[in-house]
């Protein structure tokens, strides 16, 4: 356990992050987190049947319970943005799985870091662990939580990933919490939800929200759903397109730089053979969907376009193996008549 004595020259740990290649760093103190937010949002039945949200909570708001003695957390930052053509693909989706590139950051930091100060132990997270990086995010000065749920930077705006690294060690310098809530009386975002998934006071109906559907849903999506997803594959980015603090994006490094897969078209995608998924996918945030998951939201995002020469496609999609596909080929064609 770190030394209480100890305190860590916040200058040099940013440097240290940023030499990792992060590119925004903030530290807040290790302090825990009010209930109120995430239990009212997880009795509302916001999480849907994301059980993963409702596993652990005592872990998610006080993180002393993931590494005893925790002084700090670091929140971590980096732009994805590479490119304003609209796609199926959300644009966080479109290169290499940004987990693998945050993990990558995240275990040169952690050597730098013992390297540097031998005595301190951590606790890393890119959202695999019960670690709320939003709330650390904004409590480290980073940004804060925008209406559509998303976290906005001045720098980026809201086309960031985030990490954490949690330290049994103080800093010489804390954040003074969240940036100004630049939304005001803006409500694009709320208008541009296809799905109206957008709850006030930041909170997102996962059960409405097309990234969750198309992502996380492994069943059929709800037939009221269904119309909102046309255009969109995997993810989505309605709301942050419309966004006006992205109106002007920094490209990303080239660790974000898009794959083969960004430049398929729905129609592609739903026609995808499996050599095709094995050559486009694997490495990406896509695999979350697997092979059946991509072509059933294909299928869906066809139908609810209206799209008159997916018809050929569709027929075939509607003998899929898979009985998810299979009807959602059969709802598209439905709509083509």
């Amino acid at each position: 356990m770190g030394s209480a004595a100890q305190e860590l020259s916040a200058a040099r740990l940013e440097r240290l992050a940023l030499d990792a290649g992060f590119e925004l760093v903030g530290f807040a103190r290790a302090e825990p987190i009010p209930p109120q937010a995430l239990v009212q949002w997880l009795e509302a039945g916001f999480a849907a049947d994301l059980d993963w949200m409702k596993a652990r909570v005592e872990e998610r708001l006080d993180v002393t319970k993931l590494l005893p003695g925790a002084r700090t957390v670091v929140a971590l930052a980096c732009n994805y943005h590479r490119t304003d053509a609209p796609g199926p693909i959300a644009r966080y989706a479109r290169g290499r799985d940004y987990h693998t590139t945050m993990r990558h950051r995240l275990r040169t930091l952690r050597r730098t870091l013992r390297e540097t100060y031998p005595g301190v132990n951590d606790y890393g997270s890119v959202d695999a662990a019960p670690v709320m990086e939003k709330v650390w995010a904004a409590r480290a000065g980073l940004g804060y939580v925008g209406k559509n749920g998303c976290f906005i930077t001045e720098r980026f705006g809201s086309w960031v990933v985030l990490a954490a690294m949690i330290l049994d060690a103080p800093v010489d310098a804390y954040a003074n919490g969240p940036t100004e809530d630049r939304c005001g009386r803006c409500n694009l975002c709320v208008t541009a939800c296809p799905t109206s998934a957008i709850e006030p006071g930041a909170r997102i109906d996962a059960e409405r929200c097309v990234a969750y559907q198309t992502i996380e849903q492994q069943g059929a999506v709800p037939e009221h759903l269904r119309e909102g997803l046309a255009g969109m594959v995997f993810g989505c980015d309605l709301c942050q397109q419309v966004c006006p603090l992205n109106d002007a994006p920094l490209p990303a490094g080239d660790r974000f730089a898009p794959r083969a897969v960004a430049d398929a078209s729905v129609l592609e995608l739903a026609a995808m053979s499996r050599a095709q998924y094995d050559a486009w996918v694997p490495g990406t945030a896509l695999a979350c969907a697997q092979y059946r998951g991509l072509r059933r939201n294909a299928a869906y995002a066809l139908g609810a376009a209206r799209v008159a020469g997916a018809r050929p496609v569709l027929e075939h999609l509607s003998r899929d193996e898979d009985e998810t596909v299979r009807e959602a080929a059969a709802w598209a064609l439905e709509r083509l008549r």
